[in-house]
C-alpha cells in the first residue's frame, strides 16, 4: 500500500450543531497521486479542502498532511494580489527570506513548469481564466509544495479550457512527484485522475477506480 500524502480521519465540521457539513469523513490520497473530490452541491467537498488548507477548523478527527500545502481558488482573483506576473509569484516567497537570485530561480522554474515563462511581466489584469489558474498553480510551485489542493479550479474556464488546465496538472502531478486533491462535478475530468472520491452528506460514500465512480455518477443523474 502506497503512503499517503493526504489523511483524514473522522472528521466532523458544522456551521452550527443543527447544520452538520462533514460527518465522520475519513479519506487517503496516495503520494504522489491525482486525485479527484466528487459530490453534489452542499456534500461537503468545498469544506474539506478548506479545513485541508487550514482556512477552517474541524470540531473533530484529525488530518495528517504533507507540508507546505498550495491551495487554489475556484476563482483565482481572489489569490492573485500582486500587478504582474512574476512578482505575483514571487509574492508566495517573501516569508521564507530567501536571496533574491534564489527567488528569480523559482519563479523561472515555477512559470516553465505551468509553460507561462514568457509572460512574466504581463500584467495579471490581462490574462484568460485559465492563465490566471496556472499562475496560482505557479505560486505553489515556487513553494515547493508537495500537496496541491484544487477548488474546482475550472468553474469560470470555458470547456477547452478547462480539459487544458486539468491535464496540466496531471502533468505536473507525475513529473514533478507532487500530491493533488481537485474538487470537481464535471465527469468528464475524471479521466484524468487516478482515482476520486464520492461524497454525500459529509462522509465518503465511494472511492476508487474514476472510471467506475463516473458510471456511478451518470446513473445517478440519469435518474434524477
Amino acid at each position: 500500500m502506497q503512503e499517503a500524502a493526504i489523511a483524514i480521519r473522522d472528521l466532523s465540521f458544522a456551521w452550527a450543531a443543527d447544520k452538520p457539513v462533514l460527518q465522520h469523513c475519513s479519506l487517503e490520497v496516495p503520494r504522489g497521486e491525482f486525485w479527484m473530490l466528487l459530490g453534489t452541491n452542499g456534500s461537503g467537498k468545498s469544506t474539506l479542502l478548506k479545513i485541508l488548507a487550514g482556512l477552517l477548523t474541524p470540531q473533530s478527527g484529525k488530518v495528517d498532511m504533507d507540508q507546505p500545502v498550495g491551495f487554489v481558488f475556484q476563482n483565482p482573483d481572489h489569490q492573485l494580489v500582486m500587478p504582474t506576473v512574476g512578482t505575483d509569484v514571487a509574492f508566495g516567497l517573501v516569508a521564507e527570506n530567501l536571496p533574491l537570485a534564489v527567488v528569480r530561480d523559482r519563479v523561472d522554474e515555477a512559470l516553465a513548469a505551468v509553460n507561462l515563462q514568457h509572460l512574466q511581466r504581463r500584467p495579471i489584469y490581462a490574462l484568460s481564466g485559465g492563465q490566471k489558474q496556472r499562475i496560482a498553480i505557479a505560486g505553489a510551485i515556487a513553494r515547493h509544495c508537495e500537496v496541491l489542493l484544487l477548488d474546482e479550479p475550472t468553474a469560470l474556464l470555458d470547456p477547452d479550457s478547462q480539459l487544458d488546465l486539468v491535464e496540466q496538472v496531471r502533468k505536473l502531478v507525475k513529473s514533478r512527484g507532487i500530491t493533488a486533491l481537485w474538487v470537481t462535478h464535471r465527469l468528464a475530468e475524471l479521466d484524468y485522475c487516478d482515482g476520486a472520491f464520492l461524497l454525500e452528506k459529509g462522509h465518503v460514500v465511494d472511492q476508487g477506480d474514476p472510471e467506475r465512480l463516473k458510471r456511478r455518477m451518470m446513473r445517478t443523474q440519469s435518474t434524477v
